[in-house]
């Protein structure tokens, strides 16, 4: 039995979709604990492509139960929209479970959130407008509407009619809007309760059911470790906790209960949104890692932000969320590149800093001190192993994993399944290191294949 946690190492957008599907495969249960429709995981599996943004990755297994948990916040139109289009592929749902807990995005989220960034200006975030801020704001401030809510008619009309008549004042006087109309709104969500109400469940007491039971269970983050409410690059960060701490708190376990922590990078860096970014690439390799990588976001099509490796970003991530081991994707979005950078240091005002800093203004101020390797100018789609690899592109992954002082699990060289390479198992596997202490690749070797995909 082993629990493991998934999280973004970076700005987020690092491929953890495809990860926790691969990870699913041993899990018997896969906990989502934070974030909302503003996260979006693709998983592509015998040539098809799924996209998802609140269901969790192991919905594509038939035996696995899926729980959104108590610190998501869910849109339920969205989260419909969802289930019905899995439906459409053939995909059950009937294993999927929601937190009565968790907290309801409404229609004066939306607004809000998008008129708020529009206020902004050049000050602008750089949020996705599907309502998270506001949805978490309103769960600090006590004034939230949960699950529970929903399937209680006579509670949700009581709250509601107070808060939307409190949340037209501000879009009325604040943002010049129209008012929302309370009868339509308590209408359409009593619909939407009516069908989400076989999903709900006591998710805290059913996952520590499962931990009695011994069973392995995957908690899946979004985002990514920087763009974290506490410990990212503040301002420009998400609303909730996306580092391994927060899936405690938004699964409701304790984490005595946590076996391993598993980050994600991509060989090189994203971005999306606003914010300082000190290996950005503003030229031809830039365009090309966004082109090769496909970098558009799953949730709003937006045009990601490249760049080098910052391992000083990683090394922060390996901190922050204690992880036991790496899995790197997109390496051969790199196959065609003669030489390759790495950011292994800043330079602030002339001081060079080998740990992330806690400023924003000194993060602003970060110019990247690069490492230069050589690219190996071959495919790596069809490297099933480390032994398979290139050369120049297995001293990339030593590179990274002396850098970051953490080993490598897993190397994904594309977007299918099978286009991986599994260097240990982080659920079943003993903890291996990418490489020995010789600089030796370990040998490769197989996760076990728990289920097999509708």
């Amino acid at each position: 039995m082993a629990n493991v946690i998934v999280i973004g190492a970076q700005w987020g957008d690092e491929g953890k979709g495809k990860i926790t599907d691969l990870l699913s495969r041993s899990a018997d249960v896969v906990v989502r604990s934070q974030g909302g429709v503003n996260a979006g995981h693709t998983v592509v599996v015998q040539g098809q492509t799924f996209k998802l943004h609140l269901i969790p990755s192991g919905i594509l297994y038939p035996e696995t139960e899926c729980i959104i948990g108590s610190g998501t916040v869910i849109d339920p139109q969205v989260l419909l929209e969802e289930i019905d289009a899995l439906e459409a592929l053939n995909v059950s749902t009937s294993n999927l479970k929601i937190s009565q807990t968790a907290h309801v995005t409404m229609p004066y989220h939306r607004l809000i959130d998008k008129a708020s960034e529009e206020r902004r200006g050049k000050y602008k975030i750089g949020t996705t407008g599907r309502g998270i801020g506001p949805t978490y704001a309103d769960k600090s401030e006590r004034t939230g509407i949960r699950i529970i809510d929903l399937m209680q008619p006579e509670t949700l009309r009581e709250k509601l009619e107070w808060t939307i008549s409190y949340k037209n004042v501000i879009l009325d006087k604040l943002y010049n809007l129209s008012p929302l109309d309370p009868e339509q709104v308590i209408g359409e969500y009593l619909q939407y309760a009516e069908r989400l109400k076989p999903y709900v469940i006591d998710s805290s007491l059913k996952i520590f059911e499962a931990v009695q039971k011994r069973k392995n269970i995957l908690f899946e983050g979004a985002q990514g470790t920087l763009l974290d409410l506490d410990h990212g690059t503040y301002p420009y960060v998400t609303s909730s906790n996306p580092i391994a701490g927060g899936a405690c708190v938004g699964s409701g376990v304790g984490p005595t209960i946590i076996d391993r922590v598993i980050g994600v990078a991509k060989a090189y860096t994203t971005r999306v949104g606003e914010g300082p970014f000190p290996t950005e690439l503003h030229d031809e390799t830039g365009d090309l890692l966004g082109d090769r990588g496909a970098e558009f976001g799953t949730t709003t099509g937006r045009r990601r932000r490249c760049g080098w490796f910052d391992a000083l970003i990683g090394r922060y991530a390996v901190r922050i969320n204690g992880l036991d081991c790496l899995a790197v994707t997109k390496l051969d979005v790199l196959d065609e590149l003669k030489e390759i950078k790495v950011c292994v240091a800043y330079d602030i005002d002339g001081r060079i800093c080998h740990d992330f800093p806690s400023s924003s203004l000194e993060f602003a101020r970060c110019q990247p001190v690069y490492r230069t390797v050589p690219g190996w100018q071959r495919s790596t789609s069809d490297c099933r192993s480390l032994e398979d690899l290139p050369p120049q592109a297995l001293d990339y992954l030593k590179l990274l994993a002396e850098l970051m002082e953490v080993p490598i699990s897993i190397v994904s060289i594309g977007a299918s399944r099978d286009q991986t390479i599994i260097v240990e198992d982080p659920i079943h596997g003993p903890k291996r290191a990418l490489l020995d202490s010789n600089g030796t690749p370990v040998t490769t070797h197989e996760l076990h294949n728990k289920d097999q995909v509708k």
